[in-house]
């Protein structure tokens, strides 16, 4: 395994790359096994999420290789087909994926997700629009839905 630490926004950011994929986007400068530094993926994460902070890239292009059980992966899948600037509730996340009644499960497959941001599990919010838990912290969960709007609404 590879990983990279780089500085974000929303502090600092492990990326992890298993093979030819991305594997990991975490809050925080995480303790890794494997190889720390630049590989041409790694380097290409960085790149657009730079992008993505400034406001110039609103889809990611990197290959992904999602680990979890085949209901995590479908949450994951999901996640992906939430539009940039959009939310949806955990509620019409389970029906999305034909479990109208497993918003709890949807729950917590978003919060195992490995890959943060890229796949867009601060998209996910509670009955009614609130704000819930978010694994890189509620104010990095508004700052990432506060900056898809502005970029939406041509602001900033």
């Amino acid at each position: 395994m590879e990983f990279l630490h780089l500085p974000s926004p929303v502090g600092e950011l492990t990326l992890t790359q298993e093979g030819d994929c991305l594997t990991g986007l975490y809050f925080g400068r995480l303790p890794c096994q494997g190889r720390e530094g630049s590989t041409p993926l790694l380097e290409e994460a960085a790149r657009q999420l730079s992008e993505y902070f400034a406001g110039k890239r609103r889809d990611f292009a990197l290959p992904l290789l999602l680990k979890g059980t085949p209901f995590q992966r479908r949450v994951w899948e999901a996640l992906q087909a939430i539009p940039y600037g959009e939310t949806c509730s955990y509620g019409e996340l389970a029906k999305a994926i034909g479990s109208p009644k497993a918003c709890r499960a949807v729950g917590g497959a978003n919060h195992k997700n490995p890959i943060s941001i890229i796949v867009p599990c601060h998209r996910v919010v509670g009955a009614g629009g609130s704000l819930t838990g978010y694994g890189g912290g509620l104010e990095n969960k508004r700052f990432l839905l506060d900056l898809e709007r502005h970029v939406l609404e041509g602001i900033g």
